[in-house]
């Protein structure tokens, strides 16, 4: 009997070792969209942990990359702002407002009203362009794009995987200065002010 159980041990010990079966299943890490500008990598492809859109849906994959490219120019503006009104700019008018979450706060509605309706503006004017590439708003009558930077079709791809990226970035940078700025009233974390780069002097 214990020679049967010790057998039983090695022959399951054994097969912990031995190679499983090879399987094609439709993950997060192999979906429809790999081949898409902004994968993680050629690994892992389109990495949508969360499932979004692993069925492959191409009006839903369009939907969320309009939307994560809408939010990543929103705050690449936002970073910029952020770190030059931090360093003194202002524009004229609003030189005693203070910099970074406080403002919103002090700005007053006479002075977040042309913002919003800013804002609200550019929401209505710009327009996809039908056919097109998620974020295209060629077709709206005020130029935008990548004008002459754009001469081939790989410099298109480099071009918006370099905005897509950059976004994505700007996204996580926007909301740790944000964050940091609450913690200790230090948004840049190691060093006090964003020194405004002037090429052409003050």
């Amino acid at each position: 009997m214990m020679k049967s159980t010790i057998v039983a041990a090695l022959i399951g010990s054994a097969a912990a070792f031995a190679p499983s079966p090879v399987t094609q299943t439709s993950t997060a890490l192999n979906g429809a969209f790999d081949n898409e500008i902004g994968a993680a990598s050629a690994e892992l492809g389109c990495w949508d942990p969360l499932g979004y859109v692993t069925d492959g849906n191409q009006e839903r994959f369009d939907h969320l990359r309009g939307v994560e490219l809408k939010h990543g120019r929103i705050a690449m503006l936002a970073t910029w702002g952020f770190a030059t009104t931090w360093g003194g700019a202002r524009f004229p008018g609003c030189e005693d407002f203070p910099a970074g979450h406080e403002a919103i706060l002090k700005m007053g509605t006479e002075n977040l009203i042309p913002v919003l309706l800013t804002a609200g503006l550019l929401e209505v004017t710009w327009k996809q362009k039908k056919g097109s590439f998620p974020g295209d708003f060629s077709a709206t009558a005020f130029p935008v794009g990548f004008g002459p930077y754009a001469r081939t079709e790989a410099d298109m791809i480099d071009l918006r995987t370099r905005e897509l990226n950059n976004g994505r970035a700007a996204q996580m940078g926007i909301l740790g200065m944000m964050v940091h700025e609450q913690l200790d009233g230090k948004p840049f974390i190691f060093f006090d002010k964003f020194e405004i780069y002037t090429p052409f002097g003050n």
